[in-house]
């Protein structure tokens, strides 16, 4: 049951960005969001420069640019600056003239996510009135495996994703299923792979992840390491298993069991962030640091990152991880520069 907060215009709207190539069902997917008693009143942005793609027996009214549809849900088509649009739906949301309680923003099939997910963190009116929740990236099984080989943009929305979601599968042979599998975890490690099946959806598994606070989440897969994932010896950082596929963006966790050097860690991600800041699509790390009994966490996006303290480590043991999802990422440097932060246990 959903309640209604006393003051809803103070409590900043979750935002989902849901993004996938083109023909991969990302509409199929939003209509079946729109049409699932779940209780939300979302608004639908429609990052598109062509027709609103919303399934037409959905849609009740239209007035100007804003779209009523039967379950109390919304629909615009953004063709300018996303940000303004943003802040003007936020404005009619406390006037009481729209009501809903999230957004969900469609782009395009040939769009890089990463300049709407920097909006939220580069304008600071958007920063307090909307929460950046997830990306969701929806992926063609049948497709993919040719896309990823000629379109750079799907590297981009794959390394950006909070969750997987594998349409059409259907069909497909489990061995290409698998593969598919392997070569995304390759790519991001930190979101979790699920697959689209028709009359199935799972809204807690999209929605409120909550996937850019800084929390101590780290891996999707935290739990004991699947078979695809391998430990590279002596090096403290797991790696993906090796493929055929030379993809140019990838992942790499860097991992130690204990403290690091605070002043260390911080020039060894500042200077990540000064030389490969371009090619960093998402990173993020907990850190052990001595003497503190709290957790660090920070978290980015290109340049953009944060730092807090988190909960404390209690009983849990103490550990540092830092997951980066780049393009060339220089995984051996990478590993040297983490190494060197280390502090060795007495």
């Amino acid at each position: 049951m959903q309640h209604p907060n006393p003051n809803p215009s103070s409590v900043p709207i979750p935002v989902t960005v849901l993004t996938g190539f083109l023909g991969a069902g990302k509409t199929t997917l939003l209509n079946r969001i729109l049409t699932t008693a779940h209780g939300h009143r979302i608004a639908v942005i429609e990052n598109e420069f062509g027709p609103v793609n919303i399934d037409s027996e959905l849609l009740v009214q239209q007035s100007a640019e804003v779209v009523e549809m039967t379950n109390g849900c919304l629909c615009c088509t953004v063709r300018g600056d996303l940000a303004k649009n943003l802040v003007d739906l936020k404005a009619r949301r406390d006037t009481g003239e729209l009501a809903f309680d999230r957004i969900v923003i469609e782009t395009t099939g040939l769009a890089d996510p990463g300049p709407v997910i920097q909006t939220f963190f580069a304008e600071p009116e958007l920063a307090d009135a909307y929460l950046l929740d997830a990306v969701l990236t929806v992926v063609d099984a049948i497709h993919a495996p040719r896309q990823l080989d000629e379109h750079a943009v799907l590297l981009k929305q794959i390394g950006f994703a909070d969750r997987l979601l594998v349409s059409k599968s259907e069909g497909v042979a489990a061995d290409a299923l698998e593969a598919l599998r392997d070569r995304l975890a390759r790519i991001n490690a930190r979101a979790p792979i699920r697959q689209l099946v028709a009359g199935e959806l799972d809204v807690g598994f999209l929605l409120d992840i909550r996937g850019f606070n800084l929390n101590e989440n780290l891996l999707a897969e935290d739990a004991p390491a699947t078979p695809r994932f391998r430990m590279a010896a002596k090096g403290g950082s797991r790696v993906v298993g090796g493929s055929a596929h030379n993809d140019e963006i990838g992942s790499l966790l860097l991992e130690h069991a204990g403290d690091v050097d605070l002043d260390r860690i911080g020039a060894f991600v500042q200077g990540l962030l000064d030389r490969r800041g371009d090619d960093l699509l998402r990173y993020k790390g907990v850190l052990a640091i001595p003497g503190q009994p709290n957790r660090l966490v920070f978290q980015g996006v290109h340049r953009l990152a944060g730092f807090d303290y988190g909960a404390e480590w209690d009983d849990a043991a103490r550990r540092s991880r830092i997951v980066v999802i780049g393009r060339r990422l220089p995984a051996d440097e990478l590993r040297a520069g983490f190494a060197e932060c280390v502090i060795a246990a007495l």
